[in-house]
């Protein structure tokens, strides 16, 4: 490897985003963007994403059903990933080949310089040290924004960080998601509704013969279901060697669930292996010591921060909507970044929620008004006013409260 002060400059921009990807590396089901009263409360960016894909490439409850608390309609859309605790709310299932060409059309159209195939090293608050098949370069900015996921480019340029999950936590686990083909979810899922005694058999029996066992959930089609890949605790997401381990075993048990399933679950026999994740679903690694963080502790006041940036659904109906701070994007010790994406200032509890793809679209569209702004008027992203940041995020149709 040459000094990063020897690596060629491939760019000179206002603001870098290092990272971008969204979780899992194969992303298709997206968690709740109302609260339990049915208030589209992630919305901006995240609203505009999804009115863009195509009406074939998004399912979901009718937005007349959002809050619903019909039991019917509950049990319904309960199988689909958009009911919890008794509640129809907005969490659509997404074609994720469509995600990926709409996510690309919109930053192209923004006139942003897109750069695939290449990773990041030895990130610095005044850029990145990044390699690619043209060997180490630099993109220099005045503002870097680290959406890795991972606190990458935070950890490296010195910043302080968390990482306390329990390693018995789901938070805690990996997975490789995978697409099985050629089904009949419709016959799956009265199955697992309408007969729970044959139901518990069949998941006693994939548990006895293949270990780690999982069910399949729906997609935006009827006949293609996604695994979420059996949860792999205990290895770390910051080792090449674990994410390898991870890789293999998951690739195992995508064909043993795919040939479990084949010969034992209706609806399944004519099931083949469609594709497995890109990428690794990975939940936690690092998290931002901030200039402020979410807290367990404040779930139950319902008050936005002062520096609000973003309001967040709750993890239940006990609790009012969570307001984010724009401090939980900002380094305690660093200038000339911000942080987005799962890794943001709070606590373990908190991550638990604020890690979902509408609350990383939340605070990644926050952090990029932030970091114009700062570019724009050439400060530290710490001394752009949040009443500005709020200003800009209301005119792009952000949720915030009044």
């Amino acid at each position: 490897m040459r000094p990063a002060d020897k690596a060629g400059r491939y760019y000179r921009c206002d603001v870098v985003v290092i990272g971008g990807l969204s979780t899992g590396g194969l992303v298709i089901w997206i968690d709740r963007m109302t609260d339990w009263e049915g208030n589209h409360v992630i919305q901006g960016f995240a609203r505009e994403f999804i009115d863009r894909m195509p009406p074939a490439g998004v399912a979901g409850p009718p937005v007349t059903d959002w809050g619903s608390h019909d039991p019917d309609k509950a049990a319904y859309w309960r199988l689909r990933t958009s009911a919890f605790h008794g509640i129809v709310t907005w969490a659509p299932t997404l074609d994720p080949e469509r995600m990926k060409l709409n996510a690309q059309e919109m930053m192209i159209e923004a006139g942003v310089r897109l750069v695939f195939h290449a990773w990041a090293e030895e990130g610095r608050v005044n850029g990145v040290i990044f390699e690619s098949k043209h060997g180490r370069q630099a993109v220099m900015a005045d503002v870097v924004v680290d959406t890795t996921g991972d606190g990458d480019v935070f950890a490296r340029a010195g910043g302080s960080f968390e990482d306390d999950i329990e390693q018995g936590d789901v938070h805690h686990s990996m997975n490789t998601s995978f697409l099985i083909g050629g089904v009949d979810m419709p016959r799956w899922l009265a199955f697992r509704a309408e007969q729970l005694e044959q139901f518990n058999q069949f998941t006693a029996l994939g548990r006895e013969r293949l270990g780690f066992f999982q069910t399949p959930y729906v997609t935006w089609r009827d006949d293609i279901a996604v695994f979420m890949g059996p949860r792999q605790s205990g290895l770390s997401a910051l080792d090449v060697d674990d994410m390898t381990e991870v890789e293999i075993r998951s690739h195992r048990m995508m064909a043993m669930h795919c040939e479990f399933f084949r010969a034992n679950a209706p609806g399944f026999e004519n099931a083949y292996m469609m594709l497995s994740a890109p990428q690794l679903g990975v939940r936690h690694t690092r998290r931002l010591v901030g200039t402020d963080r979410i807290e367990r502790r404040n779930w139950g006041r319902g008050e936005p921060s002062p520096d609000e940036i973003g309001v967040s659904p709750s993890v239940s109906p006990k609790f009012p909507i969570v307001s984010v701070p724009y401090g939980a994007l900002v380094p305690r010790e660093l200038d000339g970044l911000l942080a987005a994406g799962r890794h943001i200032s709070c606590d373990a509890n908190s991550h638990g929620f604020m890690r979902e793809i509408p609350q990383c679209w939340l605070t990644g569209q926050a952090a990029g008004v932030a970091a114009a702004l700062a570019a724009d008027r050439g400060i530290a992203p710490r001394a752009v006013d949040p009443v500005d940041i709020r200003r800009v995020l209301r005119q792009q149709g952000a949720y915030l409260h009044d």
